[in-house]
Parts: structure tokens; sequence; C-alpha cells
């Protein structure tokens, strides 16, 4: 590497472009290409080419461990991924099958209800018809004691018309003979 530095520093000669003799205190030139070979000479005994080198490797090893670290960390955020998928995939299977039973139940729920309605609509029917045979059989009995009394009152009326009040009072004695016969 010096003698690569030295080739660069006498090739671009800047000392040939000055006046008069080149080593000489008076050439600015020669001051200059002296004062640049001093540094290079202080950069090298301070060792400082290697302490960037060093400073370098560390970096590139402080970037490899951060790409190490950074693969890492993807791969376990890949295996998360994978695990919420999976329990997405097992909580959507779960929702199915929760609806499905609603599906199931609720069915089977409209089922009884309609069960339930039938039957209630068969009590009630059961119901009406009771309540329609006791109207009808109250609204014979009412027909036949009204149908009673007209003929009891139409009897009456005949009776009273063919019969004389002696004839009446004799029918009237002869059921007086007869009820306290019975009643004794």
């Amino acid at each position: 590497m010096k003698k690569l530095i030295l080739a660069f520093t006498l090739a671009a000669t800047p000392a040939l472009a000055a006046s008069g003799p080149f080593f000489s205190l008076g050439n600015t030139d020669f001051i200059v290409t002296l004062a640049f070979l001093l540094f290079i000479a202080v950069l090298f005994y301070f060792k400082v080419p290697g302490m960037i080198g060093g400073m370098l490797d560390k970096r590139a090893d402080d970037i490899k461990s951060e790409l190490d670290e950074a693969r890492a960390l993807r791969e376990e955020a890949q295996t998360v991924l994978a695990s919420y998928e999976r329990k997405q995939r097992e909580v959507q299977e779960q929702a199915e099958r929760i609806v499905a039973h609603a599906r199931e139940e609720a069915k089977l729920a409209a089922e009884a209800a309609k069960k339930d309605l039938e039957a209630s609509i068969k009590r009630r029917m059961a119901a009406a018809e009771d309540q329609i045979a006791s109207a009808e059989a109250s609204a014979v009995k009412e027909v036949r004691d009204t149908a009673v009394n007209v003929a009891v009152a139409a009897a009456a009326e005949v009776v009273a018309k063919q019969m004389t009040a002696a004839e009446g009072n004799a029918l009237i004695d002869a059921a007086i003979k007869d009820v306290s016969a019975k009643l004794h």
C-alpha cells in the first residue's frame, strides 16, 4: 500500500510544474509534498488505516448481526402469522359449526312451535265445539221450554173455551184428591 501511495505521489508530479530546483525549502511544491508524505507517515504510525479497517469490520459485523436478527424476527413473525391464520381457521370453523347448530335448533324450535300451535288450535277448536254444543243444547232446551209453555197455554186456552165452569171445578177437585192420595 505504501508503494502505491508513493507511486501516485510521484505520478502527480506537481514538482515538475514548479520553476527552480525542486529539492529546496524555498519551493512550495516541495514543502507541500513533504507535508503530505509526513501526514501519510503519521497516519501509518498511529495505525489509522488499521483503525479505519477495524471500524469498517466492526460496522460490517454489526450490520451482519442486525441482518441475522432481522431474519430471526422475520421467521418468528412468519411463525406467529401461521399460528394466527391457523387459529383464525379454527375460529371460522367453530363459528360455522355454531351457526349450523343454531340453525338446526331454530328449525327444531320452529317445528315444536308449529306442533304446539296445532295442538293449541285443536284444543281451542274442541273448546269452541263444546261451547257450540252447549249453546245448541241450551237453545234446544229454551225452544222446548217455550214450546211447552206455548202448548200449555194453547191447551189451557182450548180447554178453557171448551170446558164449562162446573166441569173445571170437577177436574180441579179430582186433581186435588189425586194429589192427596199420592202424597199420603
